[in-house]
């Protein structure tokens, strides 16, 4: 299992495996033909089929163009057997003669495969640094040893993880504070309203539970509103699902007067169980549909949460496994193929059911049926079982019937 630092990636929104995935692969392409007379792109299933909405081609030229000119075909109906989301990058000769053709996968989160493994950019992405890669194994060295899973992150990570993990949390925050501070109307045509600020705003008039709730919202939508608009963020799993994680630990941080400390620990764990999904199924909407994103980034948001409230391993795992297996099922259907509708909303949701589920396993010993693992497995299977209108293709479900103009 490679480390957490390729699971929370800082750049720009709206889509880790639309935008910035792509983005990636055109740099690695520039750099093996600099010279090259002009580029073809061909976009393959769910890539093309919002790839307008996620800016997947101004990701390309933005990096292509200034070499040589560079055009885009869009193949929404043709699916590669890898993966949904594929794209052959060619480069030509001045004397239009094909110089070489790449095919590429962007999994997810940012990362780029060829079919066979990950193409390594950064040397985290090559490198294999957790030796227990289910959630039982680990909950039982927990328990053996006595040591939390923030500790089991330590012992596996670089000593440069805590530095790293800091510099995701001030990421978190800005984008928090620019999304509150932010107003107007969202990239696209949708013509959606930036909603943070005034929910912010309403949440400081309401007392106790309702304001907590409505503050919940409001950080949530600020940072999917900052994504949506191209801003920095941070894949938690992915952009698509960025506002989750750092809507519940800024408002812990905020009405409990957490330290540093203990808000690093909790990124830790919440990476920790993110990094097992991403191993053994999927955080691709394309590949497994929402629930692979905002189900992932509830159920790390939930063991975050869990731990910074003194959790036990058990309780911990019981709260992500909830904040995952309550997402079952749910279908990536983005309207006019955005992170708009019903992305947004869908974070502030999540923020506050990952809250839920930390309460829930609070009060419970943390035993139970289900295990993390199980629904990891169960999700992976229903994601495969879903047709492909229903992940990110914007073909079914909500979108059904909207195109991007």
């Amino acid at each position: 299992m490679l480390s957490i630092k390729e699971l929370y990636r800082i750049g720009n929104g709206p889509s880790s495996s639309h935008t910035m995935g792509p983005k990636k692969a055109a740099e690695l392409f520039k750099g093996e033909f600099p010279q090259a007379g002009r580029f073809n792109i061909t976009l393959y299933g769910s890539l093309a089929a919002t790839g307008k909405g996620h800016l997947t081609d101004q990701a390309l030229l933005s990096v292509l163009e200034p070499v040589a000119p560079t055009t885009i075909e869009w193949m929404p109906k043709t699916f590669l057997p890898f993966h949904p989301n594929a794209l052959k990058l060619e480069a030509y000769d001045n004397n239009n003669n094909l110089l070489n053709s790449r095919t590429l996968y962007s999994v997810g989160g940012g990362a780029l495969s060829d079919g066979e493994k990950i193409i390594v950019v950064s040397s985290t992405e090559d490198k294999h640094i957790y030796p227990m890669s289910n959630m039982t194994e680990i909950m039982e060295w927990c328990e053996r040893t006595g040591k939390s899973y923030w500790e089991y992150v330590e012992e596996c990570e670089d000593s440069d993880i805590w530095d790293y993990l800091d510099e995701v949390w001030k990421v978190m925050k800005k984008a928090i504070k620019r999304g509150l501070d932010n107003e107007g109307v969202l990239p696209g045509p949708l013509s959606l309203h930036r909603k943070a600020a005034s929910y912010y705003i309403k949440a400081k008039g309401h007392r106790d539970s309702l304001k907590s709730r409505g503050l919940i919202f409001a950080y949530a939508l600020a940072v999917s509103e900052e994504n949506a608009s191209g801003g920095e963020i941070v894949t938690a799993p992915t952009c698509g699902s960025c506002g989750v994680i750092p809507a519940v630990l800024y408002h812990l941080e905020k009405s409990r007067d957490f330290s540093k400390n203990r808000m690093l620990r909790a990124l830790a764990t919440a990476g920790l169980f993110g990094n097992i999904v991403k191993k053994n199924a999927s955080i691709s909407g394309a590949e497994v549909g929402c629930q692979g994103e905002i189900g992932v980034a509830c159920a790390m948001a939930a063991a975050a949460a869990s731990q910074l409230f003194g959790g036990s391993p058990a309780q911990i795992e019981y709260a992500a496994e909830m904040g995952l297996e309550h997402h079952l099922g749910m279908t990536c259907d983005p309207v006019c193929g955005l992170v708009q509708i019903p992305c947004i909303e869908r974070n502030a949701i999540a923020a506050a059911r990952a809250l839920d589920a930390n309460l829930y396993s609070s009060f419970t010993d943390g035993i139970h049926r289900v295990s993390f693992d199980r629904v990891v497995a169960v999700m992976k299977q229903t994601g495969h079982d879903l047709p492909s209108l229903y992940k990110e293709t914007s073909e079914g479900g909500l979108a059904k019937g909207h195109k991007f103009t």
